[in-house]
């Protein structure tokens, strides 16, 4: 009788050991068919991203009075999100709520205005970071992809983390910087570590469809040496410094963002008509014409 029972146990044992494996493979199998095609996508849209920059910030140096179309640019722009982009004014802000608490997901149209809206910027000679932009163009796709599969709130997340990661590692050529990224910077103080692995995924097959596509990123060598070949050095006294330039710029970026918001703030109200502002913004931006002065 007893050892009946065993071999019962035994058996449901294996059994459950099974059934947990096979259910494992099927999540791999399945975020696999999700993640591999998000990311190519974002990798190639990041492509092209990078491509239509360069075009422009070298279209707008080989004719320098386009600076001073950059109040009527900005109009455009403007007008672009005053008509369409309504939904997706937040950007960064409204990709990193549904991180939080995923809702009504985030519109697949953020990515073509933002694409737009960068490319034109630098094209006029604008201020206008890329960062921003992988972001959103990782976030608005993964959130699509999200739709097509039906994800709960905590699959969501973890796939609008990935597209970040996606997008941050392929506009950069960082993909382990970009898993970090979506992991730590856009959740402060904990890391998702549910997403640790689809992060790291999405960042290197962004990455690698970036360059696939022929796009290549700059190379910065630094020239220091730690200690002889074969050994692993620290100097105290470089981190010492580290240490101490983090806290500064940790400090310099906290009051940037609150100075930021504030003063965006106020510029909001004292400006309610939304293309109007990059108007006044691009008109600040142009230098003074100088009158000719023969030597």
């Amino acid at each position: 009788m007893r050892a009946t029972f065993r071999n019962l146990f035994h058996t449901f044992n294996v059994a459950a050991f099974f059934r947990a494996r096979h259910d494992h493979a099927v999540s791999v199998a399945r975020w696999t068919v999700m993640l591999v095609p998000m990311a190519i996508a974002v990798g190639s849209l990041c492509a092209a991203f990078l491509w239509s920059l360069d075009v422009a910030t070298r279209t707008r140096f080989a004719h320098p009075w386009l600076l001073f179309l950059l109040p009527l640019g900005g109009f455009a722009i403007g007008l672009l999100y005053h008509w369409m982009g309504k939904s997706v004014e937040g950007g960064n802000n409204l990709i990193v709520e549904q991180i939080h608490e995923p809702g009504g997901g985030i519109p697949l149209r953020m990515a073509p205005l933002i694409f737009i809206g960068t490319v034109a910027t630098h094209l006029f000679g604008g201020s206008a970071g890329r960062e921003g932009t992988a972001v959103q163009l990782g976030g608005s796709l993964a959130s699509a992809a999200g739709r097509q599969f039906s994800l709960d709130s905590a699959g969501v997340r973890v796939l609008l983390m990935a597209g970040i990661a996606a997008g941050f590692g392929a506009v950069f050529g960082t993909p382990l910087a970009g898993a970090v990224f979506a992991l730590e910077v856009l959740a402060v103080g904990r890391v998702e570590y549910a997403a640790l692995v689809p992060c790291l995924v999405a960042g290197i097959v962004g990455d690698w469809t970036c360059h696939l596509w022929g796009i290549h990123h700059g190379a910065y060598h630094i020239d220091y040496l730690a200690g002889t070949a074969g050994e692993l050095l620290v100097d105290p006294l470089l981190l010492i410094k580290a240490a101490i330039a983090g806290v500064v710029f940790g400090l310099a970026g906290l009051a940037f963002a609150e100075a930021n918001h504030s003063l965006g703030g106020l510029f909001k109200r004292l400006v309610p008509y939304r293309p109007l502002r990059p108007v006044i913004g691009g008109s600040t931006s142009i230098p003074p014409v100088l009158p000719f002065c023969p030597p």
